[in-house]
């Protein structure tokens, strides 16, 4: 099959062991961004199979109505980034693997090293330093504080396990059903949602992005945090309402920020007041962004080509594509 792999922005899929799973198959690999309809619909003309990289490229109909040849499009977890209708429609068939079983080691190491770079100010005291002004003001320590994960599920339940072992207080909150899993667990749930704001020392959102929890996280509820306290998102930017950052900065609280995700991505506004204001720890959406994770993901990615290929397709979305 003809193979095209957008938005492997440096060059990382073929360095790694996963890769000698497209034996076989004619490989090509766009390292740059387009989002041009024109020239996107040019690179893919001949293309059997499209692998999108996470959310990166949107696939539209029409880009797919100028897309003759595709037949499969493989990628990995949720796909708001693609028209499935027009997939079907076009007889394009969406492989994605939803469930694999095990949680983003990745998203779940860099959401805790955000929670202590927060903690004990680390971009800052480095800004600080570099400044020629030594010391700021004294951090705090883990130990002892309590972290709010909202959201029970895989990767929340990997944080937790690294706060724990710094000595963190845990609770929860999330859905109805969410906490009712975290009660069966023998898990500490907040007694409301008013309360796992307000007492937290740090809070840590795990929710998937769907129209119904788009702008779960109000303005309401970052402002009943401690000036003291930090919220850190490392899920998705429109999990939090519009303006809920920006009123939360304004108030100073919670007093500190730090984020993975914005809206649109890629994000290249420097003027944008949430990512320079200096309470605010922020980076360009990289919790996922390791060899050792993406080895992980595109495995399983090109797996799906494979079966495709061997004419018994996996974690097929739209089946009515055969």
């Amino acid at each position: 099959m003809k193979v095209h792999i957008l938005d492997d922005w440096f060059d990382t899929l073929k360095t790694l062991p996963s890769f000698a799973r497209l034996e076989g198959h004619d490989v090509t690999i766009w390292t740059d961004h387009t989002e041009d309809l024109d020239v996107l619909a040019e690179r893919l003309a001949d293309a059997d199979c499209v692998v999108l990289f996470r959310e990166r490229t949107p696939v539209t109909a029409a880009l797919l109505e100028r897309l003759p040849n595709l037949k499969l499009i493989s990628q990995r977890s949720v796909y708001p980034h693609v028209d499935v209708p027009a997939c079907t429609a076009n007889g394009v068939m969406l492989c994605s693997n939803m469930s694999a079983g095990k949680p983003s080691i990745a998203a779940s190491e860099l959401t805790f090293a955000l929670i202590l770079a927060s903690a004990r100010q680390i971009p800052q005291q480095m800004q600080s330093l570099r400044a020629g002004t030594w010391q700021l003001a004294p951090g705090q320590t883990l130990m002892g504080r309590r972290l709010g994960l909202y959201g029970y599920g895989k990767i929340g339940g990997q944080v937790a396990r690294y706060a724990e072992a710094f000595g963190m207080k845990v609770w929860w909150w999330g859905s109805d059903e969410g906490r009712d899993r975290a009660h069966a667990a023998g898990a500490e749930v907040a007694p409301s949602r008013e309360a796992f704001f307000a007492q937290s020392d740090f809070v840590s959102i795990h929710v998937r992005l769907t129209p119904a929890t788009r702008g779960l996280i109000s303005a309401e509820d970052l402002l009943a945090m401690k000036p003291s306290a930090t919220f850190v998102n490392t899920s998705r930017s429109g999990l939090v309402a519009d303006g809920a950052l920006e009123a939360a900065l304004e108030a100073a609280r919670p007093g500190r920020l730090a984020l993975d995700v914005f809206d649109p991505e890629p994000f290249t506004d420097t003027s944008d007041p949430v990512i320079s204001h200096p309470n605010v720890i922020c980076t360009p959406h990289i919790g996922y962004v390791t060899e050792d994770e993406l080895d992980m993901q595109f495995a399983d990615i090109y797996d799906q080509i494979n079966a495709y290929a061997d004419g018994a397709p996996i974690h097929v979305i739209n089946p009515e594509v055969q």
